[in-house]
């Protein structure tokens, strides 16, 4: 069987690597590992993500929603010291990995690293963020983003990264039929930085 980073279990040796992440002005010195996302560094739809958007500053319940070792979670728990911070993934080591990070960077209290199954059902959010996991496939991507995107607090955004050539622009398309106020934030390397919006009741 294939080892995929949204597999639930990865079968590879965990081989740990450490990444010193630079995002929205801090260093974040965190550990990934083999059969993780981008194990080893900062991916570049992340480093667009962080580069082309000014930190947030709401407090609330935040999500990063397909968390991998957790450098979107502990970068918005690190600037939004009044936030809660739930990150979430479906491979199991890479919510070990977040809650370990979490816990090196005195974050623990306010980051919590789980399966997407064991959050607590009726929490909503102020924001979502997410490099979303684009080669799980269009029709499954859809059902995650339905799944996730209706938690948002009828004023919360979610911020998402998605290469062009992966559907970014089609997937705006795809949110705003589905009632988001979707709006492209930037776009740079390949990447487009999307924001959508719950539409507020008439």
């Amino acid at each position: 069987m294939n080892d995929h980073y949204f597999s639930t279990g990865p079968g590879s040796v965990e081989r740990r690597q450490l990444v010193n992440a630079h995002v929205w002005g801090r260093h974040l010195a965190l550990q990934s590992s083999s059969g993780v996302f981008a194990a080893g560094r900062v991916d570049t739809g992340t480093s667009v993500l962080f580069r082309e958007t000014d930190p947030p500053t709401s407090p609330g319940n935040y999500l990063d929603l397909g968390c991998g070792y957790g450098v979107i979670a502990c970068a918005l728990a690190t600037v939004v010291p009044d936030a809660g911070v739930w990150a979430v993934d479906v491979n199991e080591r890479a919510v070990q990995l977040c809650s370990e990070n979490a816990l090196a960077l005195g974050l623990a209290d306010r980051l919590r690293a789980m399966l997407p199954g064991d959050v607590p059902a009726g929490l909503t959010f102020q924001e979502i963020w997410t490099n979303p996991p684009i080669r799980i496939g269009k029709t499954a991507l859809h059902e995650l983003l339905l799944a996730w995107l209706p938690r948002l607090d009828p004023a919360g955004r979610a911020v998402l990264v998605v290469g062009k050539n992966l559907g970014a622009d089609s997937l705006q398309r795809w949110l705003s039929e589905r009632g988001y106020r979707c709006a492209r934030l930037a776009a740079a390397k390949g990447f487009r930085v999307l924001e959508a919006r719950p539409w507020a009741p008439a």
